[in-house]
């Protein structure tokens, strides 16, 4: 206990780790609500100053995984807090569990940072090989960090980066190859203050080059059809939307709030709008289906189905109404091939894993709904009053891959549903619309996105506008969308040249560290 406290008694005298703390800490300013986007450059740079990259080999790598550890507490500590809501509000714990729990969270999340600032230290010779090494080790680090457990890729630093200028370059290297700029520009910044000009001018025309290159390739563009879309968000309280005595005065007021609304040429409802398992909600949905296609629209909505046999249940979209546009009659069938199940689970909220242990332990882990099971991870767009929609539910939105992998060519629009009602008053919504916004960047895609109480909006990657409808609301909002025409580069190759490109600065880091060794 002693050694400890003369551990801890160091610590808080260290001025970098103090540093480092605040570092990821103000990190959360880049991301929304905030927007600060620069940001990211300093806090990036005052982390590798902590560091110091002429320090290096194994003999500072403990050091450097230290500071990085602090940083990534900090990092989401403070990025994050917004999962505790959930876990107070929701999971019946008392405060000092939630808050211990979230504590855990916070410091495995922390270990990827840490393991990436230990991984530059420990194989580069010098400043000039750590630059290379760091942009390795982070995309490294930050793939085992959005696939390891399940994966949670939320708030790498490529999403400061959506609603500033370094945007442009999205479509063309996706938020992983932004994360990486971020992390190049912020080394340049760094070597700035150690009156080192080689290495930000050489960065400079490298970025330069990339702008150029990607306004010279540019495919996309608007195809000069539009699509009147409705969102509805019913703003159901997240008590109530499992409570059977409930189900039907929310499903009616979903009806009525679409019902002056039917001209739309889709319209669209949130995640589990419809609370009432999918098989005995069999007269609901034909009525819905007969109305739907009586006024030549589309409607999809999530709905939970339930199946009995098997005893599997599923996250769903469905269509109901026209599947082509002059269609006679609804395409609605049970277990119809025009749905859509969610694949990418959430751990806890939608399978708990090691559930014969946990369940009993408290009402976190035995959430209702909790158990569902995976869809397929490549499926079908959803085909709505003749247009394609490109579905993912709630937490998939955040795993580029796996949106990427359901793209087509004739994919109209990014469609994602969401109930983040989970998270109340608190930046997490913002995060989450945010993260959706890059997705429609990178595959240069209309993005619809509706909620049960908000963020529901839609977003034009072009012009890069937004109409969104106040949070915590029960509201309808009709947009007319500008259709787009074109494949992105990164949504044919995805990661494909960022990873060559890192590939390359490995051999680059690993050629300079032997080049010093044969010097020295």
């Amino acid at each position: 206990m002693k050694t400890l406290l003369t551990k801890l008694t160091l610590l808080a005298k260290d001025k970098k780790a103090w540093l480092a703390l605040i570092a990821g800490l103000v990190l959360t300013f880049g991301y929304a609500p905030f927007q600060i986007w620069p940001i990211v450059f300093f806090s990036l740079a005052a982390i590798i100053f902590c560091i110091n990259p002429n320090n290096t080999g194994k003999a500072h790598a403990k050091t450097a995984a230290k500071y990085g550890f602090i940083f990534g507490l900090g990092w989401f500590g403070a990025g994050i807090s917004w999962v505790h809501v959930s876990i107070a509000t929701f999971g019946g714990m008392p405060l000092i569990a939630s808050l211990s729990l979230m504590a855990f969270l916070c410091a495995y999340l922390a270990l990827f940072p840490s393991l990436a600032f230990w991984a530059a230290t420990r194989f580069a010779s010098g400043p000039k090989s750590f630059g290379a090494l760091l942009i390795v080790s982070v995309a490294i680090s930050e793939y085992l960090r959005g696939t390891v457990l399940t994966g949670f890729p939320w708030l790498s630093f490529g999403y400061t980066q959506t609603d500033g200028p370094l945007r442009i370059l999205a479509p063309y290297i996706g938020e992983f190859g932004l994360t990486l700029t971020c992390v190049a520009i912020a080394f340049a910044l760094y070597r700035l203050t150690q009156k080192d000009f080689k290495t930000p001018l050489a960065t400079a025309a490298a970025f330069v080059i990339l702008v150029i290159s990607a306004l010279n390739t540019g495919s996309n563009q608007y195809s000069g059809k539009h699509m009147s879309t409705l969102l509805v968000q019913g703003n159901i309280k997240q008590h109530l939307r499992f409570e059977p005595s409930e189900f039907w005065t929310t499903m009616s007021k979903y009806q009525d709030l679409t019902r002056p609304h039917w001209d739309a040429d889709l319209i669209v409802w949130p995640e589990a709008a419809v609370p009432e398992i999918e098989m005995l909600a069999d007269t609901y949905l034909a009525n819905l289906d007969k109305a739907a296609s009586f006024n030549k629209t589309a409607l999809v909505t999530g709905i939970v189905d339930y199946q009995l046999d098997t005893k599997t249940i599923y996250n769903t979209l469905i269509v109901v109404g026209n599947k082509e546009r002059n269609d006679e009659q609804g395409h609605y069938r049970y277990l119809g091939k025009n749905r859509y199940r969610k694949h990418q689970l959430l751990p806890i909220g939608e399978f708990v894993p090691f559930q014969d242990i946990l369940r009993p332990i408290a009402p976190l882990f035995d959430l209702p709904m909790s158990s569902f099971t995976r869809g397929d991870k490549v499926q079908n767009n959803l085909r709505a009053n003749g247009f394609n929609l490109l579905p993912a539910i709630c937490y998939e939105i955040v795993f580029a891959d796996l949106v990427r992998g359901n793209y087509k060519s004739g994919s109209d629009l990014l469609f994602t549903v969401s109930n983040d009602a989970w998270f109340g008053d608190s930046i997490g919504p913002l995060q989450h619309m945010q993260i959706a916004r890059m997705r429609a960047l990178e595959l240069q895609r209309p993005l619809v996105r509706v909620t049960n109480n908000g963020v529901s909006a839609v977003y034009d990657p072009i012009s890069h506008t937004q109409q969104a409808m106040p949070q915590f609301e029960a509201a309808t909002m009709k947009a007319d969308i500008k259709l787009i025409q074109g494949d992105s580069v990164y949504s044919q190759y995805g990661n494909m040249f960022v990873w060559g490109f890192v590939v390359l600065l490995g051999a680059l880091g690993f050629g300079v560290k032997l080049k010093d060794k044969i010097n020295t």
